[in-house]
C-alpha cells in the first residue's frame, strides 16, 4: 500500500524536496496533508498539484484565501496552530515529514510523538528545546522517530544491524560553511547575501545562516544525544569540507561505520520515507575519482563561538539548550534583516544564555515561558 505522508512544513525547502521525492515515486507515496505558515501562493500550487486530503495554514489570517483558491477542490481546509496538532494526532496519515522551521514546530511534533507515530524529523529544534520530553513520550508510545538532517541520517543508517552493539563515540561532520578558515577581522562585515551561499549544500535562510556560524552543528549535537540516547562526551564534531561522509560511528571495538555520498537532502528524505526499505532512483552518483582527498579538521570554536555556546548548553542541561535555541532564531532573524552584524549573534546568545533564569527539570510549560522569554531579551538588543 502507499503511504501517506503528512508534510509539515511544505512550502518550506525540506518540504519541496520532500513533494519531488513522492512526485518521483507515486507508487509509494501519496502525498496526504499539506501544511504552511503563510507562503499561501506556493501551498496553493501544492495542493492543486497533489490533490492532498487536507490542507493547513497556520496563519489564520490566510484562510480565506485558500479556502477560496481551492473550493473547487476535494481539499479539506483548516487553519491555526490548533488544526495542526489536531491532525497530527490524527490516524490520517502514516508518516509526518516534521519540516517546520524552528520552535515552531515543537507542538504538532510532540502530539504526533504522543499518539506513536511515525515522525520523519526535520525539526531538529523540537528535540534541542525538549528532548528529554520528546524522547520520554517516544518510548512511551512507541513512535518512530527517523532523522532527515543528513548528518543523523547517516548515524541512524550505520547503526542498521547493530542493536546490540555499545557505540563509544558518534562523530558528526560539519562542512565549515562559507567562511571556513575565516578569522574575525574577517566576519565582522560579512553581510547576509554571502552568508547564505553555502559551498554544497542548497538550503532554507535560517539553516544556511546556521550553517556559517557553526551553530547548526551545535544544535545537532544536542539532537543527536536525544536521538541515539548518548552521553554528552559520545558526541564529537570533525570539519570536513567536501560533504562526502556524512557521519560516522566508532563502537567499542575501535571499528568505525560512515555513510557516504553526494551532498543532496533528497537522499536522506527519501530514506526516511521509504524506510525500511531503499528505494531506487537516479540521483546523482558519486564517484570517488572526483575526490581524490578527504580532509578532515577540528573546529575553530574561538571565531565560530555559536558552536561551543550550544556545546556548554548541552553539558549544562535542563532549559539551557531552550535559551539557546530561542535567542539563536531571534538574532538569525535580526541578521537577515540587516539589524545585526554577523558576529553579534553570538554576543546576543550568550548574554541570554547568562541573563534567563537557570531551571534544572523544566516541564512542557517551562519550556513555553523560557522560549517566550528568551525571544523578548534576546529582541532588547537591538531595534
Amino acid at each position: 500500500m502507499k503511504k501517506r505522508i503528512a508534510i509539515y512544513g511544505s512550502t518550506g525547502s525540506i518540504g519541496r524536496q520532500a513533494l519531488e521525492v513522492i512526485a518521483e515515486n507515486p507508487d509509494q507515496f501519496i502525498a496526504e496533508i499539506l501544511t504552511a505558515h503563510s507562503n499561501t501562493d506556493l501551498l496553493i500550487q501544492q495542493a492543486v498539484q497533489f490533490q492532498p486530503n487536507v490542507v493547513i495554514v497556520s496563519d489564520e489570517l490566510k484562510y480565506e484565501q485558500v479556502k477560496s483558491a481551492l473550493s473547487g477542490h476535494p481539499i479539506k481546509v483548516f487553519a491555526g496552530e490548533a488544526s495542526l496538532i489536531e491532525i497530527a494526532g490524527s490516524d490520517m496519515y502514516d508518516i509526518l515529514l516534521a519540516g517546520i522551521v524552528g520552535y515552531a514546530g515543537l507542538s504538532s511534533t510532540l502530539a504526533a510523538v504522543e499518539q506513536g507515530k511515525c515522525v520523519a524529523l526535520a525539526n531538529k529544534e523540537t528535540l534541542v528545546v525538549a528532548g528529554d520530553i520528546v524522547s520520554a513520550a517516544a518510548k512511551k508510545s512507541g513512535a518512530l522517530l527517523i532523522p532527515v538532517d543528513s548528518e543523523h541520517s547517516a548515524i541512524f543508517q550505520c547503526l542498521v544491524g547493530e542493536a546490540h552493539n555499545p557505540i563509544e563515540k558518534i562523530i558528526l561532520t560539519a562542512s565549515g560553511g562559507p567562511f571556513l578558515g575565516k578569522k574575525p577581522n574577517y566576519l565582522i562585515n560579512v553581510k547576509k547575501d554571502h552568508a547564505l551561499q553555502h559551498p554544497n549544500w542548497t538550503m532554507g535562510a535560517k539553516i544556511s545562516i546556521d550553517s556559517a556560524t557553526l551553530m547548526n552543528k551545535g544544535l545537532e549535537m544536542i539532537e543527536a544525544k536525544w536521538l541515539f540516547d548518548l552521553q554528552n562526551e559520545q558526541i564529537e564534531v570533525l570539519v570536513h569540507s567536501q560533504s562526502i561522509i556524512h557521519s560516522m560511528v566508532q563502537f567499542e571495538d575501535g571499528s568505525i561505520k560512515a555513510q557516504m555520498g553526494l551532498p543532496d537532502m533528497k537522499l536522506p528524505i527519501q530514506y526516511a520515507l521509504a524506510w525500511p526499505k531503499r528505494l531506487k532512483n537516479d540521483f546523482k552518483r558519486l564517484n570517488f575519482k572526483n575526490y581524490p582527498s578527504l580532509t578532515f579538521e577540528s573546529a575553530d570554536t574561538k571565531t565560530f563561538r555559536n558552536l561551543a555556546l550550544a556545546k556548554e548548553a548541552m553539558f549544562k542541561g535542563g532549559n539551557a539548550p531552550c535559551v539557546l535555541n530561542a535567542a539563536n532564531e531571534v538574532v538569525v532573524d535580526a541578521f537577515l534583516k540587516n539589524k545585526i552584524g554577523f558576529l553579534e549573534m553570538s554576543d546576543i546568545i550568550e548574554q541570554c544564555l547568562e541573563k534567563v533564569a537557570f531551571i534544572e527539570k523544566p516541564g512542557l510549560q517551562d519550556y513555553k515561558d523560557c522560549n517566550t522569554e528568551t525571544r523578548a531579551l534576546a529582541a532588547t538588543f537591538f531595534k
